[in-house]
């Protein structure tokens, strides 16, 4: 069983925090519920705290907005689920029927997808959650197709913006890697054969060539090691911890990670409180479902400070992932008893911005590229030339 921790209030006021093992959320709560405690806060501690979306974010979009469509009209939940399944690729049929199975056996419909966390998110059973109490099921998937789509479309456009510079590196590296390995020992052979002393470019070159030939079984070590490190990166909580931090930290791409992080944050607070969380419960959902780790701690240190009776502004101030305009845009929204429209107007100002300076980078990455490559094959060629001018008829005599 997953193991859950909570935070409880008895009979004179106390409150205290606690960690059990349980089937799942309603039965924690029974369990509490008849000791005389009433819980505050219940959350599933032994998951990972990864974003987990399924694997095709737009497929996902479909099905959830296939569920609100069929529910709109009137089809009862499990047969819903049954029809989505049935138009569904693998493997998000199979978890959807799975979901069917334990609907009809009579789990709530957020506790049956959060026995799916590779498949939903916390958001996303936070989202499914809120609208199962309140009874808007068919708001809930509305809203978390919504935000797949958004989320999905964002990512797509930023990688296109990355491809060109991607090929671009790919193609200049390979192509200066064939001229010193291929190319420039053809011409050693014939420059040495002659006797005559090399200018200095020439042996320079000529020497690094000699060098990776000699020991071309490193470049496989080399990218066997950048493959490791990179699967490291990825795959545990340091690595990921590590590659957020220097993210944050490079000048040029400290801007769009903090203007991405504030759209995947102010989005998920919109969704989250659009259907009825309480801004705690939000905000650790949003953190067990971030993407960024750094993101998750602020976002758990900011609930913290939520529980303890501070606004959301308060909460968020103090942590420096989140900028100036950023807090001044939940400050106005609390101010205004508008808070989940100001977020969903955050979310769409800091999408806009991400993509802005994204496709700025890139246009600036480009022609540097080009001119970097231009100017290590234009200067290997120069040296070639040098050389080959350097074998005048009075010197091979």
């Amino acid at each position: 069983m997953p193991g859950f921790e909570f935070q409880t209030v008895d009979a004179s006021g106390r409150r205290s925090r606690g960690r059990e093992h349980a089937a799942d959320v309603p039965a924690l709560v029974r369990a509490l519920e008849a000791r005389g405690l009433v819980p505050v806060d219940v959350r599933e501690a032994d998951r990972d705290e990864r974003a987990a979306l399924p694997a095709h974010t737009g497929r996902a979009a479909e099905a959830m907005r296939a569920l609100a469509s069929l529910l709109d009209a009137g089809l009862p939940l499990v047969r819903a689920l049954e029809v989505t399944a049935s138009s569904a690729p693998d493997p998000l049929a199979s978890v959807l029927r799975d979901i069917r199975a334990r609907v009809e056996r009579g789990e709530g419909v957020a506790a049956a997808c959060a026995a799916h966390p590779g498949a939903f998110s916390a958001a996303a059973i936070g989202v499914i959650r809120a609208g199962e109490r309140s009874g808007d099921l068919v708001g809930a998937f509305d809203r978390l197709a919504t935000q797949l789509e958004r989320a999905g479309e964002l990512r797509a456009r930023l990688l296109s913006a990355a491809i060109y510079p991607a090929v671009l590196a790919v193609a200049g590296g390979a192509a200066i890697l064939v001229l010193l390995l291929f190319v420039l020992p053809r011409f050693a052979a014939l420059l040495e054969g002659t006797g005559i002393p090399l200018p200095p470019s020439a042996a320079v070159l000529l020497g690094i060539s000699t060098a990776l030939r000699a020991n071309w079984m490193v470049l496989p070590v080399v990218a066997a090691a950048l493959l490791a490190v990179a699967a490291w990166l990825r795959g545990t909580a340091q690595g990921r911890r590590a590659w957020a931090s220097a993210l944050l930290g490079a000048p040029l791409v400290r801007t769009v990670r903090r203007n991405a992080l504030a759209t995947e944050c102010a989005g998920t607070l919109a969704v989250l409180l659009r259907g009825g969380t309480p801004i705690a419960a939000a905000l650790d959902d949003a953190a067990r479902a971030a993407s960024d780790p750094l993101l998750a701690d602020a976002l758990q240190a900011a609930r913290r400070r939520v529980v303890s009776g501070s606004t959301l502004r308060d909460a968020l101030a103090p942590e420096p992932i989140f900028g100036e305009v950023f807090i001044t845009l939940v400050a106005t929204g609390e101010e205004a008893g508008r808070l989940t429209e100001f977020l969903e107007r955050a979310a769409t100002m800091f999408e806009r911005r991400t993509e802005r300076t994204t496709k700025r980078l890139v246009a600036l990455a480009e022609p540097v590229m080009i001119v970097v490559f231009g100017v290590l094959v234009g200067g290997i060629a120069l040296a070639l030339l040098q050389a080959i001018y350097g074998l005048n008829p009075a010197g091979l005599r």
